[in-house]
């Protein structure tokens, strides 16, 4: 590999038949190939390069100031492959790595990078993770027993276990208990957004002992492998500190997705891996991918399922339908724009719920609501929100619509013929009937879904939404009061008388009292 790296003027050439090269200040723990001690502003070590599959990689080693590849600061952001004439900058340290032009055709980023092409590691057996394992039927051993109980009881354990960390700690601990020579094993799982591997369940008597050089490879190469140190080999620091002397590595695929890894070893240099230990190890490995493909399923349904819930709560079934299809969830960003508002409201309700008893109380809440929301969805209006005996509903969002304006009015009026049915039953069940007053404006207000992510509402944000609220406070029992604005835009269609709304702060308020339609609006 060729470097060409420069400080404060003085550029050098760095130049090595290697495949990886790891740059920074050298520490007593950690060696550095590319030693970039003069400049007091790169970390010990700062930064990893690579080669695989013919393509040049970079990665950030939690420095303190980051790298930065063509300005952009990857520190945190995984890998990044880099194309010729990059500028790569480590602390106030400049590097231009050579990438012989036959490689940059293609920069399609597999999974994860392999390590050097010729690693200070043995691997004495491969086997393809998506072949099936057992080939053949071993002679019935007391060895073979034991892997097949527990390749019987894993289902049982997929079952009976509700989470899949505590699924994983149970694969991996009888892993361990069932292969004679595994001291210490682990499983971590490949965050798709980060790329990053998470450990989710181990056994070892002290820390983890994983390498992740051999993680990614199993995961990159789909093969599981018996692999051991070779005498005197220079090995990462991972593999010293943990004294990983041999072990298996098994991926964890689905449908040719390399979700992560499975892996045991043991820190003593004589102790050996047998074939059926790596054929178990592939197998519990692809149990542990359908668990894992199955419960991440099943977290997608829920999900999906508790969100149609809460948007039905809110808008008509064939606009949820319509933000359920946006890849699963709906548009959050917040937008501005011209809406219609509706706000309805009991008249009276204070001293008409004080004589009932709460049971009444909700029950009539809940057939008020029930018979007037269906007239809201039917104009594809949406409900911002039930407060009490109030309803705040708008048109026009969150899907633009020309006709806002007509539908929000006819909503309204459909919504008092709704009520006078639902009073006519009341009446002759002996129960309380009552009657509401509705109010309705247009005007700009911001509109998207606010809260945090597991309590997430749509709602209005604006003076309009007072103004409406203004104008249902002046309309009485039946009536159905419209603004200004609205009327100039729906005056063609209704008929309307003109009033005035009384208010505390803003005085009187010019408004119509909406008494028919000179002809039907199409729904």
């Amino acid at each position: 590999m060729r470097i060409t790296y420069s400080y404060q003027g003085n550029e050098q050439v760095f130049e090595r038949d290697t495949s990886q090269v790891i740059a920074g200040r050298p520490s007593q723990a950690v060696a550095v190939d590319l030693d970039l001690r003069p400049d007091q502003a790169v970390s010990r070590p700062h930064a990893r390069i690579w080669v695989d599959g013919g393509k040049y990689w970079i990665e950030d080693l939690n420095s303190l100031r980051g790298t930065l590849v063509g300005g952009e600061n990857i520190k945190g952001k995984g890998r990044r492959q880099l194309t010729p004439g990059d500028i790569v900058r480590i602390g106030d340290t400049t590097l231009r790595i050579h990438i012989p032009s036959e490689t940059a055709a293609d920069h399609t980023s597999p999974l994860a990078a392999a390590p050097p092409t010729r690693p200070p590691l043995e691997i004495a057996a491969a086997l393809d993770a998506s072949m099936p394992p057992f080939m053949t039927v071993e002679t019935p051993t007391p060895e073979t027993a034991r892997r097949l109980a527990l390749l019987y009881e894993l289902p049982f354990h997929f079952a009976a276990e509700k989470g899949l960390d505590r699924l994983l700690q149970t694969i991996v601990e009888r892993l361990v208990e069932v292969i004679p020579d595994a001291a210490r094993g682990a499983v971590l799982l490949r965050d798709r957004g980060t790329d990053t591997l998470l450990l989710k369940a181990y056994v070892s008597p002290g820390q983890p002992a994983v390498s992740e050089t051999l993680a990614r490879r199993a995961m990159t190469e789909g093969k599981g492998f018996i692999w051991r140190r070779r005498e005197g080999a220079d090995v990462g620091l991972t593999i010293l500190q943990n004294r990983i002397e041999t072990g298996m590595y098994a991926p964890v695929l689905w449908q040719g997705e390399a979700l992560g890894v499975i892996c045991v070893d043991n820190p003593e240099r004589d102790s050996t891996f047998t074939d059926g230990d790596w054929h178990l190890m592939l197998a519990v490995a692809q149990y542990a991918a359908m668990a894992l493909a199955n419960h991440q399923l099943q977290e997608k349904l829920r999900r999906e399922s508790e969100l149609k819930a809460a948007l039905l709560r809110q808008f008509s079934p064939k606009v949820a339908e319509r933000l359920m299809g946006q890849h699963g969830r709906p548009r959050l960003a917040s937008q501005r724009g011209e809406v219609t508002i509706l706000c309805s409201d009991v008249r009276g309700f204070t001293r008409l719920s004080q004589g009932m008893e709460p049971d009444d109380v909700v029950e009539m809440l809940n057939a008020y609501l029930a018979q007037l929301t269906p007239v809201i969805f039917k104009w594809d209006g949406t409900v911002d929100k039930y407060a009490g005996d109030s309803i705040l509903a708008v048109f026009g969002s969150p899907e633009p619509d020309p006709k806002h304006v007509e539908k929000g009015v006819q909503a309204a009026v459909e919504m008092q013929t709704a009520l006078g049915v639902l009073n006519t039953g009341r009446k002759a069940r002996g129960q309380v009937t009552f009657g509401i007053g509705i109010g309705v404006h247009c005007g700009e207000v911001v509109h998207g879904f606010i809260g945090p992510p597991e309590r997430r509402d749509f709602t209005i944000i604006g003076d309009a939404v007072n103004r409406a609220s203004r104008y249902c406070d002046g309309a009485k029992v039946g009536e159905v009061l419209i603004s200004p604005e609205v009327y100039s835009r729906v005056w063609r269609v209704v008929q309307a008388q003109p009033t005035t709304v009384t208010t505390k702060h803003e005085g009187a308020l010019p408004a119509f009292r909406v008494t028919g339609f000179q002809h039907p609006i199409p729904s």
